[in-house]
């Protein structure tokens, strides 16, 4: 089987491991820079920061919107579960306050110590999330290490795990619902809700290739009135029992660990869930700053979700109470829509609907992005990137990531069919991406930030030791669910593996077989070969040896161009590159110039628009009479070298699914050449 790879970008098989973070290179006299008017051109990002054109409030209601989704609608199945898994001890009263002040201080040691007061510090130039941090780690101790891409990789592959459970968890509990609504919960059956999820999710999934720039409008204030709302109906049920409030003291959350063994880990698990948008808060940090998002969460979106898990404590001490009176069993409920008037459910499960379908899309924008970083950090194959508005940057469409996500979320809801099968399933990943995050952050405090060893292990060690705790609750999930998301995370970690590793084995055989660039010229100058007019650009991952399109120009049509360019494209360790280090423009001999343009990790390359910056700075071309030399190579499997056969194979199926090049880099599909050969590995 024969594909094509080219050799112009950190995710081509060009491409090594060692280069997925390259450092800025000490630029020569001879580097040509743009001047302040072309870089103005080139730099400016497809928007302005939204610090410069939103009031402080005004992205704090908006980060409601998008960052706090997920989180916002643990209610809807969060302590449903934990109530769930307390009962298979005896219920009394102490262990629904164990079960509420577990909720409560999750929220307060997760979400706001770890995340909003430190993790969040760790910005890699405003930008947070996984793979952000990990470059961020890199830059820290000042070398790369394969134990810190491991765990960046790691995190990366079960946030996927994570981007297809959250649709399906979601949607299906805002509609479980439905059950709870007097009027018509005899004509609600399972079947319907999973048709009705069905077109919800199907429409959520085909509006993203239009965009969702006119809908994100909408998010903050629909999510507002949801936090409102639910705020509301737990504070009106907390005069159920104000014995309730006694679950803000840890005092019962350890009592209740200790007390319950195993269940009380069981119910730890289904606590968690609790917190498992936490991520979205550090990963949508460049969106929105770092203040907006803190603001929100510890002012608004922290006290209506106590409020709640307090309220839905409070009804289910009153039912504990009821029940034992009357002399019933407790039955476990769908406690925050049945604490709900009858009157307003109907009205409650169409707002649930919508934050369910704002915390979905929040997720599938995250994996957008990530795979988007994924792609030029080198770790995924290139896939096609569409804008789909000329005015946010993070407003960005992979056909690819949207087809499979959705592929899988409609699976889940079709083998689950509802939100308590999936409880389940939910969290393991969420926990792993949480201590890989852990770890990282761990690393820049200690070499970046400066800590002291013992100050950095005063508050890094008890968060590891809740993460891993956390780990082990999930893991008790591993066979009634909790292998969903490894399953998803450890087929993303093959695939990212398998495209890293196999990247560097066809890497280290192009440049055994190749020419170095400075021989090759020497060669040139012995023996001219005929000359023609124009500019040729040869793309290629490694500007020190001669790209495998310029060797086979030479040898087949035996022609050099008046004027070559050797271009490699890389990205940083960094979100963005400031406008003065896009360029490296040095002058190799009369006839051959290297230019390296380099892209951060949350650009677009576009190898057109940075090739404007060098005709303003001198080097004169027409990119009408330019022509572009991709070299391609037709790649086969080998059982003696490198990797397992199967994993050949699985390598050479991404190259042959990878977007084409010129498309991946706006070139003029008009001005390409491909030249190549066969490869095996």
């Amino acid at each position: 089987m024969a594909v094509q790879a080219y050799g112009a970008t950190p995710s081509t098989a060009d491409e090594e491991p060692s280069k997925i973070f390259p450092v800025t290179t000490e630029k020569s006299d001879a580097s040509i820079k743009p001047d302040a008017h072309g870089a103005a051109d080139e730099a400016t990002p497809h928007h302005a920061h939204p610090h410069s054109r939103k009031t402080f409030w005004g992205l704090a209601i908006g980060s409601v919107g998008v960052v706090f989704g997920d989180i916002g609608t643990s209610p809807l199945y969060a302590f449903n579960a934990a109530i769930g898994q307390a009962m298979k001890d005896p219920m009394t009263r102490p262990a629904v306050l164990g079960v509420v002040s577990l909720a409560i201080w999750a929220l307060l040691i997760v979400v706001t110590i770890k995340y909003v007061l430190f993790v969040m510090r760790a910005d890699n130039k405003g930008e947070g999330g996984v793979l952000s941090l990990m470059a961020l780690a890199q830059r820290a101790l000042g070398k790369r290490t394969r134990v810190v891409f491991l765990l960046g990789v790691i995190g990366a592959a079960l946030f996927y795990g994570d981007a297809v459970i959250t649709p399906a968890i979601s949607v299906l509990g805002a509609f479980q619902g439905l059950h709870d609504i007097p009027q018509i919960r005899h004509l609600v059956t399972p079947h319907e809700i999973t048709i009705a999820a069905f077109v919800i999710l199907v429409g959520l999934f085909i509006v993203q290739a239009r965009g969702t720039a006119s809908v994100a409008k909408l998010f903050g204030p629909v999510m507002v009135v949801w936090f409102i709302a639910i705020g509301a109906i737990g504070a009106v049920h907390i005069v159920d029992d104000p014995g309730v409030l006694l679950a803000l003291s840890p005092h019962f959350a350890v009592e209740f660990m200790i007390r319950h063994g195993l269940v009380g880990f069981l119910v730890l698990g289904s606590v968690f869930l609790t917190v498992t948008g936490a991520e979205a808060l550090y990963a949508d940090m460049g969106h929105f700053g770092r203040w907006p998002i803190q603001a929100s969460w510890l002012f608004f979106a922290l006290p209506c979700l106590a409020l709640n898990y307090l309220g839905q404590g409070a009804f289910v001490l009153k039912a504990l109470t009821w029940t034992a009176a009357h002399h019933r069993p407790f039955e476990n409920l769908d406690w925050f829509f049945v604490m709900a008037p009858p009157a307003m459910r109907i009205p409650l499960v169409a707002i649930s609907v919508m934050a369910a379908v704002i915390a979905s899309q929040a997720v599938i924008t995250g994996a957008f992005s990530l795979s988007q970083q994924g792609i030029l950090l080198g770790l995924l194959p290139r896939m096609d990137v569409k804008r789909t508005s000329e005015t946010q940057s993070g407003q960005i469409f992979l056909p690819q990531i949207n087809t499979m996500l959705m592929v899988g979320v409609l699976v889940l809801v079709l083998v689950f069919q509802n939100a308590d099968n999936l409880t389940n399933a939910y969290g393991l990943a969420v926990t792993g991406t949480m201590l890989v995050t852990t770890i990282l952050s761990f690393i820049v405090a200690r070499h970046m930030w400066g800590w002291k060893l013992w100050a950095v292990l005063l508050l890094v060690a008890p968060l590891i030791t809740i993460d891993a705790v956390f780990l082990v609750a999930n893991g008790l999930k591993i066979a009634s669910g909790g292998w969903l998301p490894l399953l998803i995370g450890g087929v993303l970690f093959l695939i990212m593996s398998t495209w890293v590793r196999g990247s560097h084995i066809l890497t280290e055989k192009t440049r055994r077989d190749s020419v170095p660039l400075v021989d090759l010229i020497e060669m040139l100058k012995a023996r001219a070969p005929h000359k023609v007019p124009g500019t040729a650009i040869f793309l290629t991952s490694d500007p020190d040896v001669a790209p495998v399109a310029l060797m086979h120009n030479l040898k087949h049509n035996k022609v050099l161009h008046e004027k070559n360019i050797v271009l490699t494209v890389r990205t940083a360790e960094t979100p963005r590159v400031p406008p003065d280090e896009r360029l490296e423009l040095i002058p190799v001999s009369d006839d051959f110039k290297k230019l390296v343009i380099h892209y951060g990790f949350m650009e677009s390359p576009n190898v057109p628009k940075a090739l404007n910056l060098c005709k303003k700075r001198g080097l004169k071309f027409d990119i009408m009479s330019t022509s572009f030399f991709l070299g391609r190579r037709s790649v086969v499997p080998s059982a003696n070298r490198g990797m397992p056969l199967w994993q050949d194979k699985l390598y050479i199926f991404l190259l042959k699914n990878a977007a084409n090049p010129t498309d991946f880099f706006h070139i003029p599909p008009g001005r390409v050449v491909e030249l190549g050969a066969q490869v095996k590995v």
